[in-house]
């Protein structure tokens, strides 16, 4: 049987070519505008792309006149994604690797991790705060003092909110580790898909103060639902929360 981790990286590596064709997939140019909004990055200089999946925020940055690399576990998100970066004539330097394990020795300018970029993505059994603080570590490792970080992740409130006792009771959701086990129907473009899903959601203050940890300073905690990236309050159900970072 492959390993968990495995599974995570054939499941990406089948859905790449329909990726694009998700909802949450459709703000990029949004994103990104948001992005540059909160930080005056320089043309030219070099943004890492944490977990990067099929390129989208990395192209439109590289789009833009940035120097960007993409970094990501699935070959077959990185293949979407270059061929994505082909076809609209820029450069993006795409590097096959675990979010947990790598770092760069050339400091970058500025960060993203967005719409989870690995965080989360643990295997049945495995130590959350570990995996994910890990991710926070190698993007601090491989960013210049100050560098500015963008990072969207699983908001915790929205599980707590959604779990009731029965689901304490099969075993679903452990309130004590706050963890997540059970199988859930996807509807994706390519299909409804059944997938276990083993994930321990972190709420805003266990996410800033790993942050803080990995050696950022967190300036903003904001809501980071697709399609509706503002300078607001996050909402307790919404499914993403966005951390606005500076690295120390």
């Amino acid at each position: 049987m492959s390993s968990p981790a495995s599974e995570w990286q054939q499941f990406f590596d089948s859905h790449a070519p329909h990726y694009a064709q998700n909802p949450f997939a459709q703000h990029t140019k949004a994103e990104v505008d948001f992005f540059l909004s909160l930080f005056a990055l320089p043309r030219g200089c070099r943004i890492l792309d944490m977990g990067c999946g099929v390129g989208r925020h990395s192209i439109e940055l590289a789009r833009r006149g940035f120097k960007v690399t993409g970094v990501d576990l699935s070959s077959g998100m990185l293949e979407q994604g270059r061929k994505a970066a082909a076809q609209e004539n820029v450069e993006v330097d795409f590097i096959q690797a675990d979010a947990a394990q790598w770092s760069s020795t050339e400091p970058f300018d500025a960060a993203i991790s967005l719409c989870e970029g690995g965080m989360g993505l643990i295997e049945r059994g495995a130590d959350a705060e570990s995996h994910d603080s890990a991710i926070l570590s190698n993007i601090a490792q491989s960013l210049k003092p100050n560098a500015p970080f963008l990072l969207t992740a699983l908001n915790g409130y929205s599980i707590i909110r959604q779990m009731q006792d029965e689901h304490v009771a099969a075993g679903a959701f452990d309130p004590v580790t706050m963890v997540a086990d059970y199988q859930d129907q996807w509807n994706l473009p390519e299909g409804p898909r059944v997938v276990q899903v083993y994930e321990r959601l972190f709420i805003a203050p266990e996410m800033v103060r790993m942050l803080k940890q990995a050696g950022f300073r967190v300036d903003h905690v904001f809501g980071g639902t697709a399609g509706q990236w503002a300078q607001r309050p996050l909402s307790l159900d919404e499914v993403e929360a966005m951390y606005v970072c500076r690295r120390g």
